[in-house]
């Protein structure tokens, strides 16, 4: 009669300890737990759960975002990272609320997606990836490209993009290099995200600004300039047009939560309005729904500013 397997308590422990209570079929085995062991704690009412085919939880309740994602890792195989949107969630960068988990893995791998899982073969694995225990996740860079294909709008793709270089997580030369590399049918939003950062742009109220100052057709501005009166720092205007001395900021309740915030918007408009400048304020929802009227406040505002002399303003292009 064969001798029963023995379970090296040891090992399981450590590997449970290291990856978050998470663990995979396979690796369960290589402890010494037979199979029908496994079956028998994933059953009904048992100890463990299933995450995903193979991979299981060794307790109840519901797993947190670092198990989950140990989880998609242990389910895509050895050498698979983040990427994408979940990676920028790593790596700080304000990114849409969502579940889905994209993982890539090294081409001619076979993985099927499995919600929240998202698998991509690539031939172009990343060289250099980030560690936080158990969890491998691609660098800024490779996540915003990748992001930029998950993403399901414009909108998305620019703040996606503008808050990972706003927030330095990676620079624009850095993105430009990677977008050579992107799929030239899935890379349209990037490159115009792309575009628009390297004007200036910042943010996705920004963006829909310069959208319709295109649209609109009015003189291009500088977007985040930095203006300064001999060397005194005024103000960083999202819109700037120096030969008329007129600026827009587009004032969003998100970055004026507080009583300190607004006392730095209103001193912030008081330098400039002291030199002179014309300073004209939008909401994003003004710009995205009233942009005709908006157009007409600008374009009148431009005709007024032309008419008096040139101020002693020195501008200086977005970092």
């Amino acid at each position: 009669m064969p001798r029963a397997a023995k379970v090296d308590d040891s090992v399981l422990a450590r590997v449970l300890r290291d990856q978050e209570g998470v663990i995979s079929r396979a690796e369960a085995l290589d402890c010494g737990m037979p199979l029908h062991q496994v079956r028998y704690r994933i059953r009904a009412g048992g100890p463990w759960q299933r995450l995903l085919p193979g991979v299981y939880l060794a307790a109840t309740g519901t797993p947190t975002q670092q198990q989950t994602e140990i989880a998609a890792l242990r389910y895509a195989g050895p050498g698979s990272a983040l990427t994408g949107v979940a990676a920028l969630r790593r790596h700080g960068v304000r990114v849409p609320a969502g579940k889905a988990l994209t993982v890539l893995i090294p081409g001619g791998r076979v993985r099927a997606n499995r919600p929240p899982v998202r698998v991509w073969p690539t031939v172009r694995m990343p060289e250099f990836v980030l560690a936080d225990g158990a969890v491998r996740f691609t660098q800024a860079t490779r996540a915003v490209a990748d992001a930029s294909r998950e993403l399901s709008s414009l909108r998305e793709v620019r703040a996606v993009t503008a808050d990972a270089v706003q927030r330095r997580a990676c620079r624009l030369d850095q993105l430009i290099e990677e977008l050579a590399h992107a799929p030239m049918r899935q890379s349209a939003w990037l490159r115009q995200a792309l575009a628009e950062v390297a004007d200036g742009v910042r943010s996705v109220a920004e963006g829909d600004l310069r959208d319709l100052i295109i649209r609109a057709r009015l003189p291009h501005p500088m977007f985040n300039a930095r203006l300064y009166l001999g060397r005194t720092f005024l103000a960083k205007p999202d819109a700037w047009w120096p030969m008329a001395g007129v600026a827009a900021e587009v004032d969003s309740r998100e970055w004026h939560l507080s009583p300190g915030d607004w006392a730095q918007t209103l001193a912030r408009h008081a330098r400039m309005t002291a030199c002179g400048m014309l300073v004209l304020h939008f909401t994003p929802t003004q710009v995205r729904t009233e942009p005709d009227r908006v157009a007409v406040e600008i374009r009148s505002a431009l005709q007024a500013g032309r008419h008096r002399p040139a101020l002693a303003v020195q501008a200086r292009p977005a970092a």
